[in-house]
């Protein structure tokens, strides 16, 4: 029989701290699962991300069973935990959305060389592609530059296909507005 410690030697019949807990967080768990889940889903709106969201909430709360009040709110802690760890991952998402934006502009030569444009228009150009909001310059870069269909952008972010859609149409009217005069130039060009 290997060697327990007097301290950590349940009595028979009396459940000990550390149970009581394991079993108050089991409660909290089937209680308040279902609900978290939807919770973090109408935030996210990713079935998995939300699952995950749920269950790190839970691990922490596991991991501070020791501490738990249960005369305040348990149900509160794990809503705003569960709030707050969703706004961390939308957050990461968008500079993870930016940074993979700048980093395929960098790798690709946006604008071809073209005897017609001058290395201004070239970098007007350049400049107007470059301020466009970075999801937009992303969906726009796979659509252009890499020739990828909707549906496919759509799969790959994870988003709708109406959102490349509308993101297409939004980064068509800023360059539109900022290369009107860039337009004109190469139109007058071409008439020559």
């Amino acid at each position: 029989m290997p060697f327990q410690s007097p301290a950590l030697k349940q009595v028979e019949g009396i459940p000990n701290a550390d149970d009581k807990l394991a079993k108050a967080v089991e409660q909290y768990f089937h209680k308040h699962m279902e609900g978290l889940h939807r919770y973090a889903w109408t935030i996210l709106r990713n079935n998995e991300a939300a699952r995950d969201a749920v269950q790190t909430v839970f691990l922490k709360l596991w991991e501070k069973r020791s501490t738990i009040d249960e005369q305040q709110s348990v149900q509160s802690w794990l809503y705003t935990s569960v709030y707050n760890y969703c706004l961390n991952v939308k957050r990461n998402e968008a500079v993870r959305i930016k940074y993979t934006a700048d980093q395929q502009f960098q790798s690709t030569t946006l604008v071809y060389t073209d005897p017609l444009l001058s290395k201004e228009q070239q970098q007007q150009i350049r400049d107007a592609l470059e301020s466009l909001p970075p999801q937009c310059k992303l969906i726009f870069h796979k659509s252009r530059f890499e020739n990828m269909k909707y549906a496919a952008i759509a799969a790959e972010l994870d988003i709708s296909i109406k959102t490349v859609e509308a993101q297409i149409g939004k980064a068509l009217k800023i360059l539109r507005e900022k290369l009107s005069q860039v337009l004109v130039m190469i139109i007058l060009y071409a008439t020559l």
